[in-house]
């Protein structure tokens, strides 16, 4: 660093120079399947043609790779980190460099793996970069936003009391911020009929449909092929693929 900057900060838009459009998936809650869906989404995306990264930001329990099947893959590196393929997507996460052990970061150390990793990570030429935001709404969350001005947020939200009302926080979050929206996704369906697209409603934020709680899913983690044959793939392929020459990826744009 330099009187006070840190010049990784001033890399991360040329890291991100090549990639047309950003799309960052969050929920303000572990544990309503944002990896999945975040994970999914870029499968679904590469299979519908489009080249696709995935950025697991998770830096303490990432689990993208467990979705993906993460093999004896590594980066690469010139002038950069560049990131393998993993069933058609690029995919970076810190899962590469922990392997079994754990990470137990606080405070400036979660600032500083995430420009870490932003600023050593060379994506190239992408039609569509899909980040797995951090857990919930705290320091991890708000750097990851800064640090990604151009992103777009897909908010996944399910029918559980406790789930609309962490969303419905990070709604608020968000349009503060004047962060662009993409829009809700309900992911397995449950809880009060239609609770998830009225909150979407009153937020005044897109609904963009519901994905099932589809029990083939687990039995296909770690087999792309398989993945984007279950229910939940095409019900999610129906939401972000609304047709073969789409302008957009995703629909409620």
């Amino acid at each position: 660093m330099t009187d006070g900057v840190d010049p990784r900060r001033a890399i991360i838009p040329r890291r991100l120079s090549g990639v047309k459009r950003v799309i960052a998936v969050t929920g303000g809650k572990g544990g309503i399947g944002k990896s999945v869906v975040s994970s999914m989404l870029a499968l679904v995306a590469a299979r519908s043609g489009k080249r696709v990264g995935l950025l697991d930001l998770d830096l303490t329990s990432p689990t993208d790779h467990v979705i993906l099947g993460l093999g004896d893959q590594f980066p690469t590196e010139e002038f950069g980190l560049e990131p393998p393929k993993v069933g058609g997507v690029h995919f970076m996460s810190v899962q590469y460099f922990l392997r079994e052990r754990a990470a137990p970061l606080r405070g400036q150390e979660v600032t500083d793996a995430l420009v870490e990793i932003l600023a050593v990570t060379n994506w190239g030429e992408l039609d569509l970069l899909v980040v797995d935001m951090p857990p919930g709404l705290g320091d991890a969350t708000l750097d990851a936003v800064a640090l990604l001005p151009r992103a777009e947020f897909l908010v996944v939200a399910n029918g559980s009391a406790i789930v609309l009302e962490t969303v419905r926080r990070m709604l608020r979050l968000l349009i503060e911020l004047r962060s662009p929206l993409v829009g809700v996704v309900e992911n397995m369906e449950r809880g009060a009929p239609g609770a998830v697209p009225e909150l979407a409603r009153v937020s005044g934020v897109a609904f963009l449909g519901s994905l099932p709680a589809d029990e083939t899913l687990e039995g296909a983690f770690g087999a792309p092929d398989r993945l984007v044959a279950t229910p939940f793939a095409r019900a999610l392929a129906r939401i972000a693929v609304p047709s073969a020459d789409a302008g957009e990826l995703l629909s409620g744009q």
